[in-house]
């Protein structure tokens, strides 16, 4: 599993140890019956949940770099602040509005106030079965919806998320809804 390690630049420690691993349990009740189904999670963060790519023509300073092994991005202190969020966010999914991005992945959108404007934060996961009773969620990445992000937006279709975890955990494909 990840543990993703502390990152240092110009001495201050930015500690990491909020995207570590974790088992989330989730509980929902059918609308049709009083069955209730209980869903063990292991979230899993990845790098661009507070990290970024490099833009066209910038000048990186090596100190900012932060690498896993499979690639080398630019530590980014803006979604570093609202990845501390990511916990809280993830805990609440099954009160919160999903979107299946037809790319074989999800998002919840979360909205804050910045100097007065209304943000789109968005978060995009993956979920997959790990065994019989435990399903894994990906956190892929997370961040602001602004700058180069607000043309490549893709499509959205709202989802429960109890839908995606149900669908799952007992391997029902996970069709865009209409």
């Amino acid at each position: 599993m990840i543990q993703w390690k502390p990152f240092i630049f110009q001495g201050q420690v930015h500690d990491l140890s909020h995207l570590h691993p974790k088992m989330v349990d989730y509980s929902h009740k059918s609308k049709n019956s009083e069955q209730i189904y209980h869903c063990s999670v292991q979230v899993i963060y990845g790098l661009h949940c507070f990290t970024r790519g490099k833009k066209a023509e910038e000048t990186i300073d090596q100190a900012l770099c932060y690498k896993d092994k499979r690639e080398v991005r630019i530590f980014d202190f803006t979604r570093y602040e609202l990845s501390k969020q990511l916990p809280e966010i993830i805990a609440k999914l099954l009160k919160s509005h999903c979107y299946h991005t037809g790319k074989g992945n999800f998002c919840v959108v979360e909205i804050m106030q910045s100097d007065g404007k209304t943000q789109e934060y968005e978060v995009y996961f993956q979920p997959s079965r790990s065994s019989k009773d435990v399903l894994t969620l990906y956190i892929q990445s997370a961040y602001m919806r602004d700058g180069k992000y607000s043309q490549i937006r893709p499509k959205r279709k709202k989802i429960d998320f109890h839908v995606v975890l149900l669908n799952t955990l007992t391997r029902k494909p996970i069709k865009m809804p209409k």
